[in-house]
């Protein structure tokens, strides 16, 4: 079997090909909503237990850091929390209601995907992302929290929300 040669120019990113072919705003803009209605569904879940998994608890806290940083990167704006807060509950609900707002209204202005942002991570190291990819790993990652809350949840004994996409696509939480 002849094992295909590596290509010598720098490959785009698959969000980037997307951005070619078809509008990725409206897209990404349906995936933000889908991501704040899991996140609130998360929380409301949350909100139901007398004693909340610990990790859980932790795990949403990061979750609303890290939208909040990713948005703060992408607009250059100076980092507001820790990666990893110690949230309550409350804090947050509040989080992810300013979070989801913001970022709409980001997205609501944001015209060129394919634009690239310069940034440093947390650890000081300087990284030039495509803003498309960007907005791309902030739903994921959310999800993989997301994920882990459920395992916890589980874990606990506990049923976790219910947040498949295609759930909040035919309730019609998304549009």
């Amino acid at each position: 079997m002849r094992v295909p040669e590596a290509s010598t120019q720098t490959p785009e990113s698959n969000a980037t090909v997307l951005l070619r072919t078809k509008p990725m705003s409206q897209d990404l803009k349906r995936l933000f909503q889908y991501d704040f209605w899991a996140n609130r569904e998360v929380a409301t879940a949350l909100g139901t237990l007398k004693t909340p998994p610990p990790a859980s608890l932790k795990r949403l806290a990061h979750i609303v850091s890290a939208e909040t940083l990713w948005l703060e990167r992408l607009t250059q704006q100076k980092q507001t929390y820790p990666v990893w807060p110690e949230f309550t509950l409350d804090q947050c609900k509040l989080g992810l209601d300013s979070v989801a707002k913001r970022w709409m209204d980001c997205l609501a202005t944001t015209t060129d995907l394919s634009q690239t942002v310069t940034y440093k991570n947390t650890k000081g190291e300087s990284f030039t992302s495509v803003k498309s990819d960007i907005l791309m790993h902030v739903i994921l990652h959310s999800a993989y929290h997301r994920g882990q809350i459920a395992a916890d949840m589980r874990a606990a004994g506990f049923t976790p929300a219910y947040t498949d996409f295609i759930h909040a696509v035919r309730q019609t939480f998304v549009e």
